[in-house]
């Protein structure tokens, strides 16, 4: 009878066990850190991508706030004109076409429109975690918490604004504001003083009242502006030097 001899198996002791065993823990555990590794630096460049596009939206806030604090210091201007005269009936009958031309355009408040696209996509795809300093997540956010007051302001002007024009439509003459009217919805001065519906002194003093009331509101624009540009300004310096980014030049 053939016998089969069974080769001999070498057999490994407690120690090489334990020698293969810590090689496979630490190649995961390697694999497992160079993992996380990858992960931070995917992060960290997408981190600092938001923060370069928040920063080109922030240059922009800058120049959309410039243009309409030069808009809103001219409606306060000619808002101050307009109750002026509205509170000097003696000097009404030589000022009705300044009159006019003031009683339409003052008033007039153009919406503030800033670019928060970044911001918003931070916001809405959960990846604000990716900035990792609540400091500088939270100056951001303290940035852009400051714009919901400027759309309560304008929401505030456009009742004031309302309540005017019903006044304003017993006292002024619908032919001279249309002969005003110049292209592409502007307003053109008029050199004569064409008279007024009524010299009525209640509905001018209430004319001025609502004038007074709008007069406020965009004082409070304004203020809300240049409050909203310097900080706006403030947080481009601070990021571009807490991620290291070029200077550009911010208007």
């Amino acid at each position: 009878m053939e016998v089969h001899h069974h080769p001999n198996v070498e057999k490994k002791n407690f120690k090489e066990y334990l020698l293969e065993g810590l090689m496979i823990f630490l190649a995961v555990t390697l694999g497992f850190f160079a993992e996380g590794y990858r992960e931070h630096l995917s992060d960290c460049a997408k981190e600092k991508q938001y923060i370069q596009s928040l920063i080109a939206d922030l240059n922009n806030d800058q120049q959309v706030l410039a243009q309409h604090i030069s808009q809103v210091q001219s409606g306060v201007s000619m808002m101050d004109s307009l109750i002026s005269i509205l509170d000097n009936p003696s000097v009404i009958d030589d000022k009705t076409g300044e009159l006019y031309y003031l009683a339409r355009l003052a008033p007039r408040l153009y919406p503030l429109t800033t670019n928060n696209r970044t911001f918003e996509q931070l916001k809405n795809s959960g990846n604000f975690r990716l900035i990792r300093d609540l400091n500088t997540s939270n100056k951001i956010m303290e940035y852009y918490e400051k714009f919901p007051l400027i759309n309560l302001l304008e929401s505030i002007n456009e009742t004031e604004f309302t309540e005017y024009k019903k006044v304003a439509a017993k006292i002024f003459d619908p032919a001279v504001l249309v002969r005003m009217e110049g292209s592409n919805t502007g307003v053109m001065r008029i050199n004569d003083n064409p008279l007024l519906r009524t010299k009525d002194n209640e509905l001018l003093q209430e004319l001025s009242v609502f004038a007074v009331y709008m007069h406020g509101t965009k004082k409070g624009v304004l203020g809300t502006d240049e409050e909203i540009k310097a900080e706006g300004a403030a947080l481009i310096t601070f990021l571009k030097n807490e991620y290291h980014i070029e200077n550009e030049e911010t208007k």
